[in-house]
């Protein structure tokens, strides 16, 4: 039985084990964690768009953006330094409107 059998079980109890085997298990952990994440990241790429790629497809100016983000008509979203937007909400607007001021 490893640890994660052990946790996974649910039963309470003291238990000894070597560094090495708590190593591992911290080890398994940060792939865990590294796959998980990397998943994340991937589904975060497809759900945003660059600004060059919104003003591409809506046949705007990337200031018009900017004009359009102040005033609240399409918000963007800032992940660390990059102007992101919203794949639903770029789309939203395509749906309703032609993507002109």
């Amino acid at each position: 039985m490893n640890i994660n059998e052990i946790i996974s079980s649910g039963v309470e109890m003291n238990i000894t084990f070597k560094a090495s085997d708590l190593r591992e298990f911290a080890e398994h952990l940060v792939r865990q964690t590294v796959k998980e994440l990397a998943g994340s990241v991937a589904k975060t790429d497809t759900d945003y768009l660059t600004v060059d790629e919104v003003a591409e497809m809506l046949h705007v100016h990337r200031v018009t953006l900017w004009k359009w983000n102040k005033s609240g008509y399409l918000k963007h979203v800032e992940l660390g330094s990059k102007r992101l937007y919203r794949k639903s909400d770029v789309y939203e607007l395509l749906k309703n409107t032609n993507g002109h001021e």
